[in-house]
């Protein structure tokens, strides 16, 4: 019970998806950067009583940061095959989806997602 009432308040959440689809794109490379660091970092440096190799499913933010990063694909496939919507919007949007995913993204790469 206590679980739940902290996972719903927020406070397990490391980060708030919200604010990476907000358009906050200033302040967002560079913040993307020092996690990426952090992360490393902490990876390398994990105690062994943090060793999580055994679970047998992932945590519970890697399931839902994979869950929206395949919606938002599935949405900029959307974009990608329907020709009423302008080059220049899926271009811009599918370069917001490059720097939310860390590598260089097209239409033919957002398959990667769901396959």
């Amino acid at each position: 019970m206590f679980f739940w009432g902290v996972w719903l308040s927020g406070a397990v959440l490391a980060q708030t998806p919200a604010d990476s689809m907000t358009g906050n794109a200033a302040a967002m490379p560079a913040e993307t950067e020092e996690a990426e660091e952090t992360e490393g970092a902490e990876a390398r440096a994990r105690p062994d009583f943090r060793d999580t190799s055994r679970y047998r499913f992932p945590a519970v933010a890697d399931t839902v940061h994979h869950l929206q990063m395949m919606s938002y694909a599935m949405q900029l496939r959307e974009y990608c095959a329907n020709l009423r919507v302008s080059d220049d919007f899926v271009r811009n949007r599918l370069a917001r989806f490059s720097q939310l995913t860390g590598r260089e993204e097209d239409c033919n790469s957002l398959a990667d997602y769901w396959n």
